[in-house]
């Protein structure tokens, strides 16, 4: 799967999500059918019992007793007072230099990139440069904690081995990145463990976690495919949204942060946190995308700037170089984010119509008046950089059309079709494998919908995979049945991939419908035992 796509100048297209599920669908379906049936029930904070620094609580994903953790009990106060949203926050009022109990607090970061293959070069060039960002911003290595698959500075599809670029002709961003949890380590259970704080919980890996207590500020980026309540992960099962959450409020409960950040780069990444993040959890997200839209990549061939000829995939993603980009040059102890926020909606929203996405905000919007420095430090050579009037600056490139994240691969296997030489092995192989990626697609679409309608007949179903529910209500009310739904999926029919990410809502929306797992289990047997499986 790690097809070298190129692509053709004639249309450049941006890409989307759905491209490069294949992958990871395979890698899902063994972990799976092993994992899913015993998956974890709603954690709870386990406390170790030898007396951990007070603040500390060890935290575990997993036994489902009343959570008997101890809370500090000085009430979690906002990181800054309210101020008025017209004059700018005071720097004065950071509580870096000594909070009032004479702690400082510590920032912490985890960074993720969720997928893998050179197709999919963009994710973990996003997540190299946000690495870049908070060590030049003053965050030490040792809390800032990196999941990256690690297959793409020396791919051999790499024009310049050993080197990761987030732009046209950009700095190399991978140089000193840390490989705290590479190749088969970069899975969902790791990141839960490692954003809870417990060792004993990990699998491989560098070992760090995020040990943090009461004073300090966690930010959490993630970059990759997602699909309705779900986002994408090399190896092993998704990471659900409920759980995700849960391990969240698992967090809060042990009183192990002051303050929160969630950044989520992902195609229907509002999907992540939409009715389900409580806003009283001291934690701000913002999401790539609502939760029925694709999210966008940049700096695709064929785009001006694009990457030189030999670069056949995407740079970045246009979420996420907004705000890296943004941070690469302002002096973040004077910008809020909440300028952040209105900066990345622009430019995310910039281009045609189409083909451009709704960045969202979740959670509590008090912290839109929280510094970023106090989350992702800021560069001392930007020190008198800021600018008034954050609307005025010149606006970045614009994308002659963006490409949807699910539809990357298909843009790097054409470029590489076009490009072969006439009548060569080379333009065999590159065809060979189009045909293969969309025949996989094909399959997906067609069991699917079939699944779909021996179920509920065949007009019925063609509404139901599409139905978006209406604002009031969330996506996915019955999050057991719409796991037992992709585990049946897969163990029958194959890999969903990335591309089959985008029918979660349908998935979502025969659970919502009231219909009996039992159902659903026997329409998918019935549906792929008859098909050779591809």
């Amino acid at each position: 799967m790690s097809s070298h796509h190129h692509h053709h100048h004639h249309h450049p297209q941006h890409l989307s999500c759905g491209t490069t599920f294949l992958l990871l669908l395979t890698a899902i379906i063994s972990i799976l059918t092993s994992s899913i049936a015993a998956e974890p029930e709603p954690p709870t904070p386990k406390l170790n019992s030898e007396p951990v620094k007070p603040h500390t609580p060890k935290l575990k994903y997993s036994e489902p007793e009343p959570p008997s953790v101890k809370l500090n009990s000085e009430p979690v106060k906002p990181l800054i007072p309210k101020v008025n949203s017209e004059q700018e926050p005071p720097v004065a009022m950071l509580d870096f230099d000594g909070g009032d109990d004479g702690q400082t607090g510590t920032r912490w970061a985890v960074l993720v990139s969720g997928s893998n293959s050179y197709d999919n070069y963009r994710h973990q060039a996003d997540v190299c440069h946000a690495y870049q960002v908070l060590r030049r911003g003053g965050l030490k290595e040792e809390n800032i904690i990196v999941f990256m698959y690690d297959d793409i500075a020396f791919n051999p599809l790499n024009p310049r081995p050993g080197v990761i670029i987030n732009k046209p002709n950009g700095p190399d961003v991978y140089e000193g990145v840390p490989k705290d949890y590479t190749g088969k380590e970069v899975t969902t259970a790791n990141f839960y463990a490692v954003l809870l704080g417990d060792r004993t919980g990990l699998t491989g890996g560098s070992g760090k976690v995020v040990d943090s207590g009461p004073n300090d500020h966690i930010f959490i980026y993630y970059a990759d495919h997602g699909g309705t309540g779900v986002l994408g992960m090399p190896e092993g099962s998704f990471v659900y949204a409920k759980d995700l959450v849960e391990v969240l409020k698992t967090k809060h409960a042990a009183n192990a942060y002051k303050s929160m950040v969630v950044y989520i780069e992902a195609c229907e990444s509002g999907s992540i946190f939409d009715h389900l993040l409580p806003k009283d959890l001291n934690i701000y997200a913002t999401t790539a995308a609502n939760s029925h839209e694709s999210s966008f990549a940049a700096y695709c061939p064929g785009d001006n700037p694009g990457p030189s000829d030999d670069f056949n995939t995407c740079l970045g993603d246009l979420y996420s170089i907004s705000w890296l980009e943004d941070c690469d040059k302002h002096d973040l102890s004077k910008e809020t984010l909440g300028q952040q926020y209105e900066v990345v909606r622009r430019k995310t929203a910039n281009s045609d119509l189409d083909a451009s996405s709704h960045v969202m905000q979740f959670g509590n919007m008090n912290q839109r008046n929280d510094i970023l420095f106090s989350y992702v430090g800021t560069n001392p050579e930007n020190a008198n950089y800021t600018s008034t009037d954050i609307n005025a600056e010149s606006s970045p490139p614009t994308f002659s059309k963006l490409v949807d994240q699910r539809d990357a691969d298909l843009l790097h296997l054409r470029h590489k079709f076009h490009k072969a030489p006439f009548g060569s092995e080379e333009k065999r192989e590159a065809q060979k494998q189009l045909l293969k990626r969309l025949s996989h697609r094909k399959h997906i679409d067609f069991t699917i919908n079939k699944i779909a309608e021996l179920l509920f007949g065949y007009w019925n179903s063609k509404n139901l995979l599409n139905t978006v529910r209406g604002p009031g209500q969330p996506t996915i009310e019955d999050w057991d049945c719409f796991k037992m739904i992709v585990k049946t999926y897969e163990e029958w029919c194959g890999p969903l991939s990335y591309y089959g990410m985008k029918y979660a809502r349908g998935f979502a929306n025969i659970c919502n419908s009231g219909i009996s797992v039992g159902k659903i289990v026997e329409a998918t047997k019935k549906t792929c035992s008859k098909e050779i499986l591809v």
